[in-house]
This record gives C-alpha cells, sequence and structure tokens, in this order.
C-alpha cells in the first residue's frame, strides 16, 4: 500500500487570538512587577539622598520628598494615557512625565556622590531607568489596546411627545385578482452591499490603496496617513491595527501581491 499522508489544518483564527491576548497578559504581569520593583529601588535611594541632604533630622519628610518626582512621573503618564483614549496628544503630560523621569535619574546618580566608582553610578541610575522603560511598555500596550477599541460618543435623546388619534372605521380592502399565468414577475433591481463600518476611521483613508491590485507597503500606508492629515503613525500600529482590520473585514486582500519597491 501507498503510504498515506495526513495534513494538520492551520490553527484558526480563535486559537491566534486567545494565544496573542495569553502573551500580552503575561508581558503585562511582568512589566508590571518590573515596575514595582524599579520604583521601589528608586524611591528608597532618593530618599537616601534626601536623608543625607537635609532631611535627616524629620524621617517623615525624608520618606515623603521622593514622591515629589515620583507622583509627577505617574501623573505625566497616566495623562499620556488619557490622551491616548480620547485620540490626541497632550504636550502637557508628556513634559510632566519627562521632568520627572529625567529628575528621578539625574538625582538618583548625583545622590552617589563625587569620586565614587563608575559601577556605583550605574548602579544608581538602572532602577529609574528600568522603571521609565517598563512602564512606557506597559503604557504602550495599553494604547494599542485603545486604538483597537472604538470611540463612543454619547447621543443625547429628546423625548417626543405622544399623540393620541381617533379611531377612524378602516374600511374593507378589496380583494385583488390574482396575475395572469402569462405576466412575468417583476424582478427587483439588485441593491448595492452596504458599506464597511471600520472600528478606526483611518482604515477607510488606506483602504482605496488596494484598488491598485496590491497590497500596499508600510511606508505607502504612513504617507497616505500623513496626507490625509492624521499626523504621523507609528509602524506597528499601521501595521498591527489599521492593515490588520481592513484585511479583517476583507480577508482576500491579504492574498494581493506585495507593492513592488515599498515596504510590506
Amino acid at each position: 500500500m501507498a503510504d498515506q499522508h495526513f495534513s494538520v489544518p492551520p490553527p484558526g483564527p480563535g486559537t491566534h487570538r486567545t494565544t496573542s491576548i495569553g502573551l500580552a497578559i503575561a508581558a503585562a504581569v511582568i512589566i508590571t512587577g518590573i515596575t514595582g520593583i524599579a520604583f521601589w529601588l528608586s524611591y528608597h535611594h532618593l530618599h537616601d539622598v534626601a536623608a543625607a541632604h537635609g532631611l535627616g533630622g524629620d524621617p517623615a519628610r525624608a520618606w515623603a520628598w521622593p514622591a515629589v518626582l515620583d507622583l509627577f512621573y505617574l501623573a505625566g503618564e497616566l495623562l499620556i494615557l488619557r490622551a491616548s483614549w480620547l485620540r490626541t496628544v497632550d504636550y502637557w503630560a508628556i513634559a510632566l512625565t519627562a521632568l520627572g523621569a529625567a529628575g528621578s535619574i539625574g538625582l538618583n546618580v548625583a545622590g552617589v556622590g563625587a569620586g565614587a566608582q563608575p559601577l556605583e553610578y550605574i548602579v544608581a541610575a538602572v532602577p529609574p531607568v528600568a522603571a521609565l522603560l517598563a512602564f512606557g511598555a506597559l503604557m504602550q500596550q495599553v494604547h494599542r489596546w485603545f486604538d483597537r477599541t472604538p470611540v463612543v460618543t454619547p447621543s443625547t435623546s429628546v423625548d417626543t411627545p405622544v399623540v393620541e388619534r381617533a379611531e377612524t372605521p378602516v374600511e374593507p380592502v378589496a380583494a385583488v385578482a390574482p396575475p395572469k399565468p402569462q405576466q412575468a414577475p417583476a424582478i427587483e433591481a439588485p441593491t448595492a452591499p452596504a458599506p464597511i463600518r471600520y472600528r478606526d476611521p483611518r482604515c477607510a483613508t488606506l483602504r482605496p490603496l488596494y484598488d491598485s491590485g496590491a497590497r500596499p507597503g508600510t511606508a505607502a500606508m504612513r504617507d497616505a496617513l500623513i496626507a490625509a492629515g492624521h499626523g504621523r503613525v507609528g509602524d506597528s500600529t499601521i501595521r498591527g491595527t489599521i492593515r490588520a482590520e481592513i484585511e479583517e473585514h476583507e480577508p482576500h486582500l491579504a492574498a494581493l501581491p506585495s507593492a513592488v519597491g515599498r515596504t510590506a
């Protein structure tokens, strides 16, 4: 007998989505742990700096002083997160985050003192830098989730008064004779398919690029978004969010050949 080969079907979209969600949750847990540890180390070192430079006689003030920097940093990140939810840019929040992060890193390094070994400065700088990177990575995941979530605007409804109508007698409808056998039934004109409702409005800007018969590249899509007034969008958002949603509604577009001379 000839050898029989059995092919295993590829995993469906549901399996990929479950795996993606699981990996995202695991990464968020690890990043949250790194952020907490890094903030604790940075906060503790800033307390030592404050205690050694004027607040050593008041432990409560020495422990409260690092919050002046770290809370600026946390507040700025939360305001940036709020701006991402509202699909806007908050430059004041970016300034607060940069001020808090730069101050925390600078004072952690300066607190080591003059004449120390280079490795001591590196040890002092690692916790605030790790907190900045870890918290930024966590916020990036939340930003991407916001990009996939449609913006819902509240709508106001006005109650219309109900007008009672007087009952009128209903006249009997005369029976209608059925059509003659030789008469052909009327043919209804075909209706046009309903337009696709994208969750991300930027998809409508990039969808016409597929009409050339090729799958547009990242650079072409970025140029189209800038020309449409959407500003500069990251490559990961273009490929993983906007283009993914377009091809989710029309899977045949993913099979088109890539555009020549453009980044797929």
